[in-house]
């Protein structure tokens, strides 16, 4: 949202959004090798897709900074829905009535669904909150409407050329029409939908699914046609869908390389419907903060240790390995290094060690620290070294976003591409990791299309954006044809390998 901010700041005409709700649980999602299921010392596979456990009031401090962007990005008409449940629901109201003002409260909307339950001390909980703000007085709203009651139609009994009506007798003897509204009744604040499941056609296997229903009944309520809508916590992509099939334009973002993989997918099949149809079916995919390599911090870490070539230290030193004569530390790589992050590791420091070199070289330095961040915020080793002026340190910062060009990180995946005359021919593809999580080689692999989700080829690609030509996303355990013919009028050609982990390679030929 940060990114966002220098070309949307005010230009955002609604928000949706999911957020984890504080629910004590790790989302999964089993994996699957196409053509059987796989095995594993746990006899099933199951890959975290996000995780939902909070400590303390981190999860109020994670909502509050992202709502403050929110707030800035949204348009003076603008407005949001912040979904949510009965574990933090009372909190987060709180926290929309500081960032949006409690005057700008609309609705406090009850989404009812059904299901089983097996609760044997309370009632069973079958529905969630959305929590539905405004920017300022000037919002958009347009509502939605239900039809009338067979009842309430009854009582309209009369006709005229302003349409059916009611006739009511005041007090004074006087009569006077009420005219039933053609558009139906306005809907309430408590909504009925039904939760997605496997016999869905909209079903995307993905854990918090929300209903295209209740999407588009939030869309059309308070946009217009051409309007922005964004949802930074997207999931599945159901916010994008129905926002492409609406005819609004839209942006979504997640953590998950999963979501961001499955809303692709969900995006690409919509855009074949809608092709040829006054939508924005055209859409992108950006990484921004370093996303492939950072979306896991403990993979990032490793990553890093190895790209600068550590001698990485056991598990319990307060450094991470040493480089150069550099002791090593590796700081938060999902997020900027402050001062005040460095006040721990500051207070860990081996100061009876430093005491012992300082007595033996009053005039030498007592440590060398290296200090390996994501971003940082300005002069850290001059506010580093001045917190310990009783002792002579050598900081040096490396900071991964400036200077990762001079690092080689190791490949998730590895393909064999061949041009056969007219054909593009995948010989073999070895996604790395997820021959990891599988205890394999790449000897154990019997074909490699077992571990492909989709190929997606662009043969013009302009260096900048990638179109695909070829969109081979077979169904369930079906394979991909991993032969594809190569038109004549083609130019350099980009070839996007997806495994059943969503992880990617992207190649240029």
């Amino acid at each position: 949202m940060s990114h966002l901010l220098k070309e949307f700041r005010g230009k955002v005409d609604l928000i949706y959004i999911d957020p984890p709700f504080d629910s004590k649980a790790d989302y999964k999602k089993k994996i699957k090798i196409r053509g059987e299921e796989v095995k594993s010392d746990s006899s099933t596979f199951e890959e975290k897709q996000y995780g939902d456990i909070w400590a303390n009031d981190e999860y109020l401090q994670f909502m509050y900074e992202r709502l403050i962007l929110m707030r800035e990005l949204l348009s003076d008409t603008g407005s949001i829905y912040l979904h949510c449940d009965w574990h933090k629901s009372h909190y987060l109201r709180c926290l929309l009535d500081e960032v949006f003002g409690c005057d700008n409260m609309i609705n406090e909307i009850v989404w009812c669904y059904t299901g089983g339950t097996d609760s044997k001390t309370s009632f069973g909980k079958k529905h969630d909150t959305l929590l539905f703000y405004s920017k300022s007085e000037k919002y958009k709203f347009y509502g939605d409407y239900m039809p009338f009651a067979e009842a309430t139609i009854k009582r309209f009994n009369k006709e005229d050329e302003n349409g059916r009506y009611k006739e009511n007798t005041l007090a004074d003897g006087r009569v006077t029409k009420t005219y039933m509204k053609e558009e139906g009744k306005l809907v309430p604040d408590y909504w009925n939908f039904s939760i997605v499941n496997r016999t869905y056609n909209e079903y995307e296997n993905y854990p918090t699914q929300k209903p295209e229903a209740l999407l588009e009944r939030i869309i059309k309520s308070t946009t217009d046609k051409n309007d922005i809508v964004f949802d930074s916590f997207m999931g599945s992509g159901t916010t994008q869908a129905v926002a492409m099939k609406l005819g609004r334009r839209f942006i979504g973002a997640d953590i998950n390389l999963g979501a961001i993989y499955t809303t692709t997918k969900r995006l690409l099949n919509i855009q074949n419907e809608e092709k040829g149809n006054d939508k924005y079916t055209d859409f992108e995919v950006y990484n921004v903060n370093n996303y492939d390599l950072f979306r896991n911090p403990v993979e990032a870490k490793d990553l890093i240790l190895e790209a600068l070539n550590v001698n990485v230290f056991d598990k319990g030193n307060i450094y991470d390995g040493e480089c150069d004569g550099y002791m090593v530390k590796v700081m938060n790589v999902n997020r900027i290094t402050t001062k005040a992050d460095l006040e721990t590791f500051r207070a860990s420091l081996p100061y009876k060690t430093f005491d012992e070199k300082k007595q033996e070289s009053p005039n030498k330095t007592v440590e060398k620290i290296m200090i390996v961040c994501m971003g940082h915020e300005p002069d850290l080793a001059a506010a580093f070294a001045e917190e310990n002026l009783n002792y002579k340190l050598d900081i040096k910062i490396c900071d991964i976003l400036t200077d990762r060009r001079d690092l080689t990180f190791k490949r998730d995946s590895d393909a064999n591409i061949k041009i056969n005359k007219n054909k593009l021919v995948i010989k073999n593809f070895y996604p790395l990791n997820l021959l990891d999580k599988l205890d394999m080689d790449k000897k154990d692999v019997d074909d490699y299309r077992q571990l492909v989700d989709a190929v997606l080829i662009d043969f013009n690609y302009d260096g900048k954006t990638f179109k695909p030509d070829v969109k081979d996303i077979p169904e369930k355990n079906d394979y991909v044809e991993g032969e594809y013919e190569i038109p004549e009028n083609h130019g350099k050609i980009k070839i996007k390998i997806t495994d059943i982990l969503s992880e990617s390679i992207e190649l240029e030929i």
